[in-house]
C-alpha cells in the first residue's frame, strides 16, 4: 500500500460528531498536527452543513447518528460544497458501507480505528482515494453489483486508464501522475466515467466495471 501524499497545506476538516468527549478528543489530538486542521465541529446535520458551506472544507468526518437524522443524507449536500465526505461509525458492516457508499461517501472507517489509521484515512480521501475497511469491502462491491445502471456510452481510451488505476486503488494525484495529465483533466475523465457507467461514486463504478468485464 502506497503512503498518502503529503498534502502541501493542512487538509481542513469539519468534524460533525455530535458526543462532545469524542468530537474534543479528535480535536485536541490533531490540535498540532501539521497535515489536519479541525476548522470546525457540528453536532447536526444542519449546523454541519451550515458549517461546509461556510467554510469549504476538503473533508467532512460525518458521524452516522446525530440528534437530527442520518447523517448519510447529508453526503449529498456536502458534495455540492466540493467536500469529501469520510463516514465515521461504530456500525462497519457490509450494508452500512454500501449505503455510504451509494449517498456518495469516499469511505467508512471505525471509531475504534487508531488515530494514525483514522489520519491516514483522511488525508487519503482528501487526496481523491476511496477509503474503506478491508473487512467488508468485498460484500460492498458486491452489494452495488446488484445494482443496475441505466444507459451508459462506450469508454474512451483514456477513461479506460482513469478506471484501471481506480480499480488499483489509485487517487486524483497519482492517476494524473501515471497518466500524464493534470488533475483536472483526470476528474473529468472520472466524472465521465462515473456518467457512462451510471455510477454515484467511484466504488460504485469499480464495482460495475467488474461486474462486466470492463477490467479484465
Amino acid at each position: 500500500m502506497t503512503l498518502p501524499p503529503h498534502p502541501s497545506a493542512p487538509v481542513r476538516v469539519v468534524l460533525v460528531e455530535d458526543h462532545r468527549l469524542v468530537a474534543e478528543a479528535l480535536g485536541l489530538a490533531w490540535a498540532d498536527a501539521v497535515d489536519v486542521e479541525v476548522v470546525a465541529t457540528a453536532g447536526s446535520i444542519a449546523a454541519a452543513v451550515a458549517d461546509v458551506r461556510r467554510l469549504l472544507p476538503d473533508v467532512v468526518l460525518l458521524d452516522r447518528r446525530l440528534p437530527d437524522g442520518d447523517g448519510l443524507e447529508a453526503v449529498g449536500l456536502f458534495g455540492e460544497a466540493g467536500a469529501r465526505v469520510l463516514v465515521l461509525t461504530g456500525e462497519v458492516t457490509v450494508s452500512v458501507a454500501a449505503r455510504a457508499a451509494e449517498c456518495g461517501a469516499a469511505g467508512l472507517v471505525s471509531k475504534s480505528a487508531r488515530l494514525d489509521e483514522l489520519t491516514d484515512a483522511v488525508l487519503r480521501v482528501a487526496a481523491g482515494e476511496v477509503v474503506f475497511d478491508g473487512a467488508v469491502l468485498a460484500g460492498v462491491l458486491g452489494k452495488l453489483t446488484g445494482r443496475v445502471p441505466g444507459g451508459r456510452g462506450a469508454l474512451t481510451t483514456r477513461e479506460r486508464e482513469a478506471l484501471v488505476l481506480l480499480a488499483q486503488g489509485a487517487g486524483t494525484e497519482e492517476i494524473g501522475e501515471r497518466m500524464g495529465i493534470a488533475r483536472n483533466t483526470v476528474r473529468n475523465h472520472v466524472q465521465r466515467v462515473l456518467e457512462k457507467l451510471g455510477a454515484r461514486s467511484k466504488l460504485e463504478a469499480v464495482a460495475i466495471a467488474r461486474r462486466d468485464g470492463l477490467l479484465d
